[in-house]
């Protein structure tokens, strides 16, 4: 044995003579990162601790180990294998697979080529296949069968960083494929550390957090589908259900919780829940999660976890988001793909300069109308009596059933309202911001935004809700005059970059000028 690693026999699952003098890694995960020069894992690529008794071969963690013998016995039992792709050669039509590992120059033209970018220490390769994330068989298998061929590209780097135990900030645009992107290296994570244990440790392993129940729904729904016939349960911790059966459900032993920070809260302050074992948190559409009516409670439930993975996401990340989750999270890895803070490029944006006395007209005239309605399709309003009355007047004036989904329903009628809706049901879906993020409607083809909201952010979000995730071009409209003019410049910019006709009433504004009224002495009080 040499000073690269320590002979690791069938039964090493004790505490060795390493050169830390600590037991041997059980998981890749619990392996640093090789330093310059030192060896390299043969399956992972990690820290080569160790050497495997029976091939030689430099590993990290007994998990490596168990992958390396049952690839050999698979090669020699003329098994056909699912090799990962550990080399990518990027030409302008095509990848190549080759068997030596990426150069920088490779890296940096398939990053440069799927839109990616990337700033942290240390940032793993991004991969071109599932298979080359060393997930186990099943998982890929519930990948494939819900239909991802291969990683959409902020999926080619943010599973490969969540699997190497990083803290994330992941920007990327709507329906991107940002939810697969963290539910994959949970669902890995949990099923694994639950195989390998020894006894039925029933506490939660992961948490994930979204401002809206029908967010937290959708990812709960999508988390069931990955993680089909693994040892892999979730509870839905939201307002709306009643609180003892979601109390009842973690106490059973799940691996993953999903829930609203003020539900999830209530349950921390209110009753017994031990999460001493939770090791990843995820900030689903973080930036909303930091604003003001969500960041108190956030940081109550960071600062009572035993620090965690924390993997933050969104559509829009400002530098006062990046700044602030920053302060949460050491070591950051910041992760962006696409255009940062601007509408998926498959949706086709379309302004009407429209008063506010005649939106309810133009709204009609264009639901009506066969050449421009587009069903199933959301209407965003900005309040909830709004939504209710409008549900009500496109059903009388238009013929077209149409429902109203607001924060005052119960979840009962916000579920069968929705079901409603995504079977075809109802063509027509009167809603406020509740839908406005995260939300995968797959079928919608059209938006209609007839209150604009109040942030060229939130817009960004609406607008993404008529993204296809097929590949066909969703549509979105929206009702714009003079009430809306604290966001004509970022508007002007995004319709712009797209490429979309500016209404002249909008392109023909000017900013105020700042102007000069004489030197103050006094200073500005900032962020006390």
């Amino acid at each position: 044995m040499d000073n690269s690693g320590y002979n690791m026999g069938e039964n090493d699952d004790v505490a060795c003579t390493s050169e830390d003098s600590s037991r041997v890694k059980e998981h890749s995960y619990e392996q640093r990162e090789a330093l310059p020069g030192e060896p390299r894992c043969t399956i992972c690529g990690r820290y080569g601790e160790y050497i495997c008794d029976q091939t030689d071969d430099d590993i990290c963690s007994l998990q490596c180990k168990s992958i390396l013998l049952s690839r050999l016995a698979a090669r020699e039992n003329n098994i056909k294998e699912r090799k990962p792709i550990v080399n990518i050669t990027v030409t302008d039509e095509c990848f190549y697979v080759r068997n030596e590992g990426l150069t920088n120059d490779q890296v940096a033209s398939l990053r440069n080529k799927m839109g990616i970018s990337v700033k942290g220490e240390s940032v793993p390769d991004p991969v071109v296949s599932f298979s080359s994330c060393n997930i186990a068989q099943k998982l890929e298998t519930n990948i494939e069968t819900a239909g991802f061929v291969m990683p959409t590209p902020v999926q080619m780097q943010t599973i490969p960083a969540a699997l190497r135990n990083r803290n994330l900030l992941v920007s990327a645009e709507t329906g991107s494929g940002k939810t697969a992107s963290f539910l994959v290296p949970i669902i890995s994570h949990c099923s694994q550390a639950r195989s390998d244990q020894s006894t039925q440790d029933k506490r939660p392993l992961a948490m994930v957090l979204a401002p809206t129940r029908e967010l937290c729904v959708q990812v709960e729904e999508q988390a069931k589908v990955l993680g089909k016939g693994l040892p892999f349960k979730t509870a839905l911790v939201v307002g709306g259900d009643a609180m003892p059966s979601q109390i009842y459900r973690i106490g059973n032993g799940v691996e993953l919780i999903i829930g609203t920070p003020g539900r999830l809260l209530d349950l921390l302050k209110k009753h017994d829940i031990d999460l001493s074992e939770l090791s990843i948190l995820v900030l689903d559409e973080v930036d909303c999660l930091l604003q003001k009516g969500f960041i108190e409670q956030v940081m109550e439930i960071v600062t009572a976890l035993p620090q965690p993975q924390i993997w933050m996401f969104s559509a829009t990340v400002s530098n006062e988001v990046e700044r602030m989750a920053s302060s949460i999270a050491c070591n950051l890895i910041l992760i962006s793909c696409g255009k940062a803070n601007e509408p998926n490029k498959s949706v086709k944006q379309v302004a009407i300069w429209v008063e506010s006395n005649q939106k309810k007209k133009k709204l009609f005239e264009i639901l009506s109308s066969p050449r421009h309605f587009k069903s199933p399709a959301v209407v965003f309003v900005g309040s909830r009596l709004g939504s209710e009355m409008l549900s009500e007047a496109v059903t009388v004036t238009t013929g077209l059933k149409a429902i109203a989904i607001h924060g005052e329903k119960t979840m009962k009628e916000r579920r069968e309202g929705m079901k409603m809706f995504l079977t075809g049901e109802v063509p027509v879906v009167v809603c406020t911001g509740v839908l406005g993020r995260g939300m995968d409607l797959l079928k919608v083809r059209q938006v209609i935004i007839f209150d604009m909201p109040s942030s060229i952010e939130e817009y960004v979000h609406q607008v993404g809700r008529a993204s296809s995730r097929e590949g066909e071009e969703g549509t979105a409209i929206f009702f714009i005059n003079g009430e809306d003019k604290k966001l004509f410049g970022d508007l002007v910019r995004v319709l712009k970059s797209a490429g979309t006709a500016v209404p002249p009433q909008l392109a023909s504004y000017k900013p105020p000028s700042s102007v000069s009224h004489g030197k103050c002495n006094k200073k500005r009080r900032v962020g006390l």
